[in-house]
């Protein structure tokens, strides 16, 4: 081969590479903006303006946000559920769940004491089947609905999740959520809801508004979520190993407990990349049926 050969040779090498580089950057350009385009809508409320008529609280407070990807179809989404023992919090996009390929819906309900047990377990029913009957608008897929939260927020997720009549009334059976993963929820009656009835909150109260009350084995694929339990509010570690194992009694296959070790109640931290992982887990299970 000549030295005019060789340099043909060469710049026609050079020139495929700079094309496969070319075509790689801008495959990775593409990539990284459709992770990017995400959308966010605020305050809509999910109950009808029929509902809200002439309740000035429910209409304040029964609202949520949705943070979407908008340039993506058939996408999961978690709805989540503030804390703040059922008295307190505002709705949140938890910023650790978000960039992930998912929707993120963040709800208020209604609190105590201005409104007393089940009120607020109502509303986060209500928002749950906002989201089944809503999201295929926004490009999500109603098959692949998960609903969290934590502290207060786990609790209701779990009750939306274990006591069928409250999605029964909206048309909705619970047994369609694609999953529960409540975070250092309590999984007996709540302090709050015992408060209200002039209960102490060291005296454990288990009846129709405790999850543990509804333990069946058709319930939604489950992953509970803990603190420490040497770190963690009273007997809550515990209450969901109890959830648990008895969950595992009644012959449900799919349910799981973690126990972020070293963390105490505030445990969202150590927790998120577990709720994406069992989701990301639960999604191929449910396309593998």
């Amino acid at each position: 081969m000549n030295l005019a050969s060789n340099i043909k040779y060469l710049n026609d090498n050079l020139m495929k590479q700079l094309l496969f580089f070319s075509l790689l950057l801008l495959y990775c350009s593409n990539l990284f903006a459709q992770k990017a385009e995400y959308a966010t809508k605020t305050n809509i409320p999910y109950y009808t303006s029929e509902e809200m008529a002439g309740n000035t609280y429910k209409k304040e407070r029964c609202v949520l946000d949705i943070y979407y990807p908008n340039n993506k179809k058939d996408y999961a989404t978690i709805v989540w559920f503030h804390g703040g023992g059922i008295t307190g919090g505002n709705k949140e996009l938890p910023e650790a769940l978000q960039g992930k390929g998912l929707a993120i819906i963040g709800v208020n309900y209604r609190l105590s004491p201005k409104v007393k047990s089940p009120t607020y377990i109502e509303d986060a029913a209500a928002a749950v089947a906002w989201v089944f009957k809503n999201i295929e608008e926004y490009g999500g897929s109603s098959e692949l609905i998960f609903v969290a939260g934590h502290s207060a927020g786990g609790y209701l997720a779990s009750m939306v999740g274990m006591d069928k009549k409250y999605l029964d009334i909206h048309g909705i059976d619970a047994n369609n959520i694609a999953g529960l993963i409540p975070f250092s929820g309590h999984t007996i009656t709540h302090f709050t809801i015992r408060e209200e009835r002039g209960i102490a909150g060291t005296r454990p109260i288990i009846d129709e508004l405790a999850p543990l009350y509804h333990v069946r084995k058709d319930a939604p694929p489950t992953v509970l979520i803990t603190g420490d339990r040497e770190l963690e509010l009273l007997g809550r570690y515990e209450e969901n190993a109890y959830f648990y194992r008895m969950m595992k009694v009644a012959g449900h296959e799919s349910i799981k407990i973690y126990e972020m070790d070293g963390y105490g109640h505030g445990m969202t931290y150590p927790a998120f990349p577990v709720l994406i992982r069992e989701v990301e887990k639960m999604i191929e299970d449910i396309k593998g049926q």
